[in-house]
């Protein structure tokens, strides 16, 4: 399958299959009639590409990731970054509930008030009518 193939059929942006080139990480991969040919083990290592990015990795840290991939006995490195990386994550879940909670102690307060001047409202409305 040729770059354009991948891109179109997998819904890969072309920056990240020319990345993935570039980091002459794709042994696989030939060159025929001057196309790159991808086979099933490249569209694999682009899946595991797609989802490092899908979980918020940088570009660095994607190469540096499937770089240690081809290496042998580096499951603890690649271990350390995914932990790393999880670890971040929750930091910016916890970060963004503590957000949360702010926005709706302001929101409780506006429709507090809301409250308290309604019936304010009704009193005004009534004596205006006598």
């Amino acid at each position: 399958m040729t770059i354009y193939e991948v891109s179109e059929r997998y819904n890969i942006p072309m920056n990240i299959l020319r990345e993935y080139e570039s980091w002459g990480l794709c042994g696989a991969v030939k060159k025929v009639m001057g196309d790159w040919q991808y086979d099933d083990t490249d569209l694999e290592r682009l899946s595991l590409i797609m989802t490092l990015h899908d979980i918020g990795f940088e570009s660095s840290e994607v190469e540096t990731y499937m770089k240690l991939l081809e290496e042998k006995d580096t499951e603890a490195q690649r271990l350390r970054l995914l932990n790393k990386k999880r670890a971040d994550t929750l930091d910016e879940i916890h970060f963004r509930e503590k957000q949360l909670e702010r926005l709706d102690y302001l929101r409780y307060h506006i429709r507090r008030q809301q409250e308290e001047n309604k019936p304010a409202a009704r009193k005004t409305s009534r004596n205006t009518k006598q």
